[in-house]
């Protein structure tokens, strides 16, 4: 099993960042992945992205050269930079593990943090 602790949301302007992190905890091995997701209002959960845990990262082709993955692996934490934020990134967002390989479907993923809101004002 693998424990996440989310933190780095809040508010910021429309052109504004924000770093997220994601701390893992419990039984990690070297072949896991952590995944991002985000879920607007009234809306579905998206895929923002993932890291593997060899670094190997991959986004939502709408997201690709906004926002990025950066990783600790000394501390088992993931960074989400997120870059030229716009009022339509305002979400809940989430990191998530798996073993093994990674995947841009939120169902394939067990292990869940809390979540941490982002609001992007216009």
């Amino acid at each position: 099993q693998i424990e996440l602790v989310e933190s780095g949301g809040g508010s910021v302007q429309s052109g504004g960042s924000l770093r997220l992190s994601c701390v893992a905890s419990g039984k990690i091995n070297n072949y896991y992945c952590v995944g991002w997701f985000r879920q607007a209002p009234g809306k579905g959960r998206e895929w923002v992205g993932f890291s593997s845990s060899t670094g190997a990262t991959n986004f939502a082709d709408s997201l690709k050269g906004r926002f990025t993955i950066s990783q600790d692996n000394a501390k088992n934490t993931m960074y989400l930079e997120m870059n030229s934020l716009q009022p339509e990134d305002t979400a809940m967002y989430y990191c998530a593990a798996k073993y093994e390989y990674c995947s841009s479907v939120s169902a394939r993923y067990n292990y869940w943090a809390q979540g941490t809101q982002v609001t992007v004002s216009s």
